[in-house]
Order: C-alpha cells, then sequence, then structure tokens
C-alpha cells in the first residue's frame, strides 16, 4: 500500500512539473549600428575653399 501512495504521490508532482507547457523562446533584438553621415566629407572642402577665397579677396 506504501508503494501504492508513493508512487501516486510521484505521478502527481511530476505532471504539476510540466503544467506550463514549454514557453516561447526570447528573441534579442539585433543591434543596428547607425552610419556615419556623409555630409562631413564635403563641409571640409568647403571651409577651405571660402578661406582661400577671402584671402585672395583680401590682397
Amino acid at each position: 500500500m506504501k508503494k501504492i501512495a508513493l508512487a501516486a504521490a510521484l505521478s502527481v508532482t511530476a505532471t504539476t512539473a510540466f503544467a506550463g507547457g514549454m514557453a516561447e523562446p526570447v528573441m534579442e533584438p539585433a543591434v543596428v549600428e547607425a552610419g556615419a553621415s556623409s555630409s562631413g566629407g564635403i563641409i571640409l572642402p568647403l571651409l577651405l575653399l571660402v578661406a582661400v577665397a577671402a584671402a585672395v579677396a583680401s590682397n
């Protein structure tokens, strides 16, 4: 009788362990780096051109 009670108790605890079912996998979002803007490449030559034009105009 003790073996039957022990088997029943183990079967009850085993079924409650699986009561929730499988959880959905959690996917972490991918990290996306923002690229540098290309407008920085044209500002410096324009500033140099303005500086040269100002130097030529002052003479």
